[in-house]
């Protein structure tokens, strides 16, 4: 059920480009997941982090390495 959440917040965010800009200001796969939560999307943000490298339609998930960050 997440994925197909997911999946549906990657198509509406590709033709949104102001919630595109959200995503792309977004800190974290879970600040992004609290934006789509707020929109009605129910998935975690390391369900999103698993999702990286696939694409859905026109986006790409896609983690980005902050520097200086420590696990």
């Amino acid at each position: 059920m997440a994925l197909e959440q997911l999946k549906a917040f990657l198509v509406r965010m590709q033709d949104d480009p102001d919630l595109k800009a959200r995503v792309l200001a977004a800190a974290t796969a879970d600040d992004v997941a609290k934006i789509a939560t707020g929109l009605g999307y129910e998935f975690a943000g390391d369900e999103l982090l698993r999702f990286s490298g696939q694409k859905v339609g026109r986006v790409t998930v896609s983690k980005q390495e902050t520097p200086g960050e420590y696990n």
